[in-house]
């Protein structure tokens, strides 16, 4: 009799120790792969929620162009960039209406003033500014109609060595018109230089 009861014995403790085993899988301790796949999330919305950095502007992009109203030793009144560059016109574009011929190579040479924004006046007319669309479809400041340019071989503010390059380059006035050299006569034909480093003549 008490053989028998001792098997039944083992048999309850087998059975409580199995039930130990499961409790234990199912615990708050569950190391299994089921609870590490629940961590992801938690840390995904910590990233989402981070703010994001703003893209940097683009160079120039909100800085505006200038027109100076400047005097020249040796032109007089002249219009100038904001840091002081000289602005030349062109006899082979056209003002009515306004029209840019140079471009390619003219171009490498005397860059043009594009504008993309407002435009800023000292001493000029805002009457007299505008803008005109190039053949690249970018938009260039105009000045009484007449686009403007700024010269290569000037490499400081206040130099005007464009003036009269290949007799179709002049500095620009405050009007608009081109820049007279001083002492000459008013409504004379202004002389055209030599150029002043080579390679800017032959029109441009």
């Amino acid at each position: 009799m008490s053989k028998y009861f001792g098997s039944r014995r083992l048999l309850a403790v087998a059975g409580l120790a199995a039930v130990a085993l499961a409790v234990t899988a199912c615990g708050p301790g569950d190391d299994s792969p089921a609870g590490a796949a629940a961590a992801p999330p938690a840390a995904s919305g910590s990233s989402a929620a981070a703010p994001a950095t703003p893209a940097a502007p683009a160079s120039g992009a909100a800085a505006g162009v200038r027109l100076v109203a400047a005097d020249s030793a040796a032109l007089g009144a002249i219009v100038t960039d904001a840091s002081g560059r000289t602005l030349y016109r062109f006899d082979k574009d056209t003002a009515k209406p306004s029209a840019s011929t140079c471009t390619d190579a003219c171009a490498a040479k005397w860059p043009p003033v594009t504008v993309q924004d407002k435009v800023d006046v000292t001493g000029v007319s805002s009457a007299l500014v505008g803008s005109v669309t190039r053949p690249d479809g970018s938009k260039q400041l105009t000045l009484n109609g007449w686009p403007l340019y700024r010269f290569a071989g000037d490499s400081a503010a206040g130099q005007v060595n464009g003036q009269g390059v290949g007799g179709t380059w002049f500095a620009s006035t405050p009007e608009g018109r081109k820049a007279q050299a001083a002492g000459q006569a008013p409504g004379t034909a202004p002389a055209a230089s030599a150029s002043p480093s080579g390679g800017y003549s032959g029109g441009y």
